[in-house]
């Protein structure tokens, strides 16, 4: 077996990557390395998220550069912020043990000035950057490219999906002519051989494609759902599925915002990332996530990129890719480090033709699910209520209680106690449980079909929230007001989300919310509210600094 000695690692690498208990490289690092290691050469890399392709360009980088060169050797370009963050960060685990050498980050949606100062003060050999910020500091003088002589385009593919191609064309223009490029992409479009052909010169192809098209570890399912049944449809899966870690794609950024609001006022877990968030916000709710405090996440394709955590239970594609290699792209991202995934596609009745092309590209076979109807997601809710009671093991001190009020309770049959004990657990599912969902996937059960059942993990009370445009201040409550109404376009959902994200104050503590055409009022626990209207200090909305002010 391989080790990354053998390689041709240095000692110093190889005993950050011990430190971090990496010791058996993947089938693209095995290929990559040597040839980066061995000689100048253009690369071609096809490999996707989860392969272990950071390593395999990073590490060789790392090998490359002169530490005691204080200028900027290599640069790495990412489409998304939350990439070139995870780029840089690992480079710097990986250097651990490399005196004098340097790495900094380079992307919008942070303070110029903070990463102007970072790069006068560490001097790095490395800029990890997204190609339109980069393009901005060379406007303004701060970067000389003039001694870099390696280039990295990772997700290259996604920047050219993203208009980047000019910003690379003039990023590449200030670098040598006889650099060396390695570039890296989920999938091989024409674009990208046209971008080959432009900057690389007998470049070396690597692929491991055929390596990972199948993670064995990822169980695929799919549902066939009319589309306006999908939200409705999905609930009922987030409350059958029990232990759920995941997430949730979407075509788009007004569907990811949308579907994360409505979610999130039913009282899921939930939040949304996009591309229309400012950079607070985004490491915010990656903050959230990382901690668990938020369970279900709702991403485009694009806001996805970087987002690299490997205990995800589910992924769920609730719209299907246009490019149907992406959905292995996004299925990658459960069933890693040996876990067990499940991934779960909502298609239109249109969609169905899809299944037997993505199971003859990828060589994987799916089953059919059905999604939960309400009395299955009501019987998995009590089975889970009672196993969740029969697991307790009762205290002295609580059987001393249950003698105390036993008399209180004889009236009751043991049937009507449970039949109170079970209404109380049905305000726990939440709207999932109502209405008809008008779709092909509650019919056609037969046995080879899977409808799942919740085992654990009940979502919290959402009958609590009451009604957030009800008029007068509740007792108990401060009340604010903000300078966003109805003119920004906004719903009373996104306004919750807006206060909930920016003070870290949970919903379920806001109380009213009335919103006028420019301006809004809102109530806050009042335990909750010290320091609310400070958190939106020095913030901006469209531009506009976001003002709040207690009442």
């Amino acid at each position: 077996m391989q080790n990354f000695e053998s390689l041709g690692l240095s000692e110093p690498i190889v005993k950050a990557l011990t430190d971090l208990s990496i010791t058996t490289p993947t089938p693209i690092q095995a290929q990559t390395i040597p040839l980066l290691l061995e000689r100048s050469i253009d690369m071609l890399g096809l490999a996707q998220t989860g392969t272990g392709k950071t390593a395999a360009f990073g590490l060789p980088l790392l090998e490359t550069v002169n530490t005691d060169l204080k200028s900027i050797q290599a640069i790495v370009l990412a489409p998304t912020r939350e990439l070139a963050q995870q780029i840089a960060e690992q480079l710097k685990l990986f250097s651990k043990y490399m005196k004098g050498l340097s790495v900094s980050t380079v992307y919008g949606g942070a303070p110029i000035s903070s990463q102007i100062n970072d790069l006068k003060k560490n001097k790095p050999q490395i800029v990890v950057a997204t190609p339109g910020r980069m393009i901005d500091f060379i406007d303004r003088k701060v970067l000389n490219l003039s001694n870099v002589c390696i280039v990295v385009l990772d997700e290259a593919d996604e920047m050219l999906n993203m208009g980047f191609k000019e910003d690379i064309d003039t990023i590449l223009s200030f670098t040598q002519h006889d650099k060396n490029t390695w570039l890296f992409s989920a999938t091989m479009p024409r674009e990208i051989r046209d971008l080959s052909a432009k900057y690389m010169k007998d470049p070396v192809e690597v692929s491991v494609r055929d390596e990972q098209k199948v993670n064995v570890d990822i169980e695929h399912l799919y549902a066939i759902v009319k589309r306006h049944d999908k939200q409705e449809a999905l609930r009922r899966l987030l409350d059958s599925e029990g232990e759920f870690y995941g997430l949730i794609f979407c075509r788009t950024k007004a569907e990811t915002q949308r579907l994360a609001t409505s979610l999130s006022e039913a009282g899921y877990p939930i939040d949304g990332l996009h591309g229309d968030m400012s950079q607070g916000q985004r490491d915010n709710v990656m903050r959230k996530f990382k901690a668990k405090r938020v369970k279900m996440l709702v991403a485009t394709d694009v806001a996805a990129r970087g987002i690299d955590v490997d205990n995800l239970t589910h992924v769920i594609h609730y719209d299907m890719p246009d490019d149907l290699a992406f959905y292995t792209h996004r299925s990658g991202r459960t069933g890693r480090a040996g876990r067990k995934g499940i991934a779960i596609a909502l298609m239109s009745p249109n969609d169905v033709r899809k299944v037997k092309q993505l199971e003859k590209q990828l060589g994987i076979g799916f089953k059919k699910y059905v999604v939960p109807s309400a009395d299955e997601v009501k019987a998995a809710a009590i089975e889970a209520k009672m196993e969740e009671i029969l697991a307790v093991e009762a205290t002295d001190d609580s059987r001393e209680w249950a003698h105390a009020i036993a008399d209180k309770l004889e009236f009751l049959s043991k049937e009507e106690l449970l039949a109170k004990v079970i209404t109380q657990s049905m305000k726990v599912i939440g709207k999932s449980t109502s209405g008809d969902l008008n779709a092909t996937a509650g019919s056609d059960r037969s046995s080879g079909d899977r409808g799942r059942r919740a085992d654990k993990g009940r979502k919290p009370d959402r009958s609590k929230r009451g009604d957030r445009k009800s008029e007068g201040k509740e007792e108990g409550m401060t009340s604010f007001k903000i300078n966003l109404g109805k003119s920004d376009e906004l719903r009373t959902g996104d306004m919750l989300k807006i206060i909930c994200d920016t003070s870290g104050v949970r919903s379920k503590h806001i109380g009213r919310i009335n919103m006028n055409s420019g301006e809004s009022y809102f109530d806050v626990e009042s335990d909750k509210a010290k320091g609310l209207a400070e958190a939106f200090k020095g913030l901006r909305f469209k531009g506009r600094p976001l003002k709040v002010e207690q009442k």
